[in-house]
């Protein structure tokens, strides 16, 4: 029997084991949530996400009618126009990946300004200019003051001649339409298209650009908020490091140092290496390698503690070594493994830890026989609730969700008497991971 954090109902007491899984929109694994303390929910919010991917392909309809309008041929025109129009905007939004810099500006002029037909394309914000690309540089020095209106009232401004004559009289710029990049309902920047003349199209045409270059510059803040997000995730992680844990290991140690003064040592130096790495500035994500090492810190300052209580196995494919986790995902699911499954079971008990190649993902399982758990306290560590004492699992399958998508959350699959596995996926390559 199966059901979905937050969505179905729990399973009747004495069932068989069941999963627990999040769940949002429908979706068989989704449900994003947070468990860093006064954060918004974790991860990227998909409704805006449709929104602004929505309006981006109103906006390549609208470049694609005005490029066409350009064209004398129908038929052929029409899907030069169309195949120019979706190549540029995919060469500009690489550009603009990490927001409006003066790099991504220049860069993504470039490639707009043969969309436009224009002599020149420019942007600017309020700390001055972006970028300049075309003819008649000399308006350049200008374009900051101009856009100076767009900035404060977000309307697209039209500039006449009179406001560009700049005294030569080949100069090719006579006409120009300034239209806001807005963030956030906020105005963040200008784009302006610098021409001999300005049509009615020409209008349309820049105001569809500018639309969809607010829509890149939204999303990249919105990654850059999701990078905070899931960085405070892993403080609010580090934070929570059991006290509990400390203790006992401390108190571990300290019951060989008469008896086994060298034991002592190497487990002070294993306790040392683990706070190190579990404390270390890191970024989101990090080798399953680094992570098994430090788990391997942890199970033996355990295993000091438990004695023959404890037992571990470790099964890792090879091929899955190099492939990133988020940083901090396994350790907790293993201490929760220690804490509720072992710890409370009477006589021995064991734990496994297994990761696979799936292909183009890699699985990591943490499983225990232990004493198991109540599948709607699980659900409920899940859905973010507070009171549970599951040590960081909330906080890891938010950030899963957060780093790889919906899709990739925690597992959970535990009955009372039935132990405990607890699964997720990773994409062994991941392009928003490597820049």
């Amino acid at each position: 029997m199966f059901w979905t954090g937050g969505s179905a109902a729990p399973a009747p007491v004495g069932s068989a084991p069941v999963s627990a899984y999040g769940a949002a929109f429908g979706h068989p694994y989704g449900h994003p949530h947070s468990a860093a303390a006064g954060l918004p929910d974790g991860g990227l919010p998909d409704s805006l996400v449709v929104v602004i991917t929505l309006a981006a392909a109103l906006v390549c309809w609208t470049l694609v009618t005005f490029v066409a309008r350009r064209r004398t041929a129908m038929t052929s025109a029409a899907t030069a126009a169309t195949y120019q129009s979706l190549h540029t905007a995919s060469l500009a939004a690489r550009h603009l990946r990490h927001g409006l810099t003066p790099q991504a500006a220049e860069r993504a002029a470039s490639e707009l300004r043969p969309l436009l037909g224009v002599e020149a394309v420019a942007f600017c914000d309020a700390g001055g200019l972006l970028a300049w690309e075309g003819v008649s540089e000399q308006h350049a020095v200008d374009f900051p003051e101009q856009a100076q209106e767009v900035l404060r009232s977000g309307r697209t401004v039209r500039l006449e001649h009179r406001k560009l004559d700049c005294g030569q009289p080949d100069c090719r710029v006579r006409d120009a339409i300034l239209a806001p990049l807005v963030c956030q309902d906020r105005v963040v920047a200008v784009l302006g298209s610098f021409d001999t003349h300005v049509s009615a199209d020409l209008v349309r045409a820049t105001q569809a650009v500018a639309d969809w270059v607010s829509s890149q510059v939204e999303l990249a803040e919105l990654d850059r908020e999701r990078a905070r997000t899931t960085e405070a995730e892993l403080r609010a992680l580090r934070a929570q490091i059991s006290p509990h844990f400390v203790y006992n290991a401390l108190a571990a140690i300290a019951s060989f140092v008469r008896t086994d003064p060298v034991r002592a040592r190497e487990l002070l130096l294993e306790f040392a290496d683990f706070t190190r790495y579990s404390f270390r500035s890191t970024g989101q994500v990090t080798p399953l390698a680094d992570e098994l090492t430090n788990i391997e810190r942890y199970l033996a300052l355990e295993e000091a503690r438990f004695g023959d209580r404890l037992s571990v196995s470790l099964l890792v494919a090879p091929e899955v070594l190099g492939v990133d986790v988020p940083s901090l995902a396994i350790q907790p699911l293993v201490e929760n493994a220690v804490r509720h499954g072992i710890e409370a079971k009477e006589g021995p008990g064991h734990i496994s830890i297994t990761a696979t190649d799936l292909g183009a993902e890699a699985e990591i399982v943490v499983e225990d026989d232990g004493v198991g758990a109540s599948p709607e306290a699980v659900r409920a560590v899940l859905s973010g609730e507070p009171g549970g004492d599951h040590v960081g699992l909330a906080n890891v399958d938010a950030r899963l969700r957060t780093t790889y998508g919906d899709s990739y959350g925690l597992v959970v699959e535990t009955a009372h008497g039935a132990g405990t596995r607890v699964s997720f996926r990773v994409p062994k390559f991941s392009p928003h991971l490597h820049g």
